[in-house]
């Protein structure tokens, strides 16, 4: 947990379900939901990153050992209570995680406490694609999907699948339409991800902002991490949540 010193724990509880949230910062709100195995150093140095350009940042806790490293034992560990939670969709296309219920009301939630143009939703990896549900929301106004890997890329159907219902898709496609641009960040030929930037290029056309990365790696932000997708998504929330798009 030392890696979380001058971090907040606290909890959200929506739809009776609560998760614990870890919290720092000030200036509009970010919600940051971390990859497998869970809120490791290399996600918190990511997220105080976020911190220090000026932003609260809110990072729940899903499943893992906050603060602990990406040991092959953590990462198992994650995985087994990931595969008998019900809150995440694993195999099944064109279904929404009924926990991204949940994210929409913490991100609504900050938002009312922050005011401003909304808030910025941030996943990773399992999580990337959480980002397109949350923006079901209007409080969501900067969403980042990060290498998305869900629902797990077997097959055509499931390596194009963005993990949302029907409905939820027509309403990202109109919240895109009406002005709320999505960043996409993957490494290019990560096979995780599948053809998932594909699909978001076609659904959201010139809506979707495709950033890739050269070169070995899944996880863009953190433990694969390169600077220019770092300060791409810096620059996106300037651009998104603050008045004229300035930095702090």
């Amino acid at each position: 947990m030392s890696d979380l010193v001058g971090w907040t724990r606290g909890s959200h509880t929506a739809r009776g379900e609560t998760h614990d949230t870890y919290r720092k910062g000030s200036g509009p709100g970010v919600v940051l939901v971390h990859e497998i195995p869970g809120i490791t150093p290399e996600v918190i140095r990511f997220a105080d990153d976020v911190v220090t350009r000026g932003y609260t940042v809110v990072m729940p806790r899903l499943f893992g050992r906050p603060g602990a490293r990406a040991t092959t034992g953590q990462l198992v560990r994650s995985i087994g209570q990931i595969c008998i939670n019900r809150e995440f969709v694993k195999l099944r296309a064109g279904v929404t995680s009924p926990v991204t219920d949940w994210l929409r009301s913490l991100a609504r939630s900050l938002h009312v406490e922050l005011g401003g143009p909304g808030v910025g939703a941030l996943g990773m990896c399992l999580t990337g694609g959480f980002a397109l549900a949350m923006m079901v929301d209007e409080s969501v106004a900067a969403p980042v999907v990060a290498q998305p890997a869900l629902p797990a890329a077997i097959g055509a159907v499931r390596k194009a699948d963005l993990g949302l219902s029907p409905t939820d898709l027509a309403t990202v496609r109109r919240r895109v339409a009406e002005g709320c641009p999505v960043l996409g960040v993957r490494y290019r030929d990560d096979p995780a991800t599948g053809t998932r930037f594909e699909t978001l290029a076609t659904e959201l056309g010139d809506g979707f902002i495709r950033v890739e990365l050269e070169g070995k790696g899944h996880a863009t932000l953190t433990a694969h991490r390169q600077q220019v997708a770092v300060d791409r998504v810096l620059a996106f929330f300037d651009e998104r949540l603050r008045p004229g798009g300035s930095s702090a």
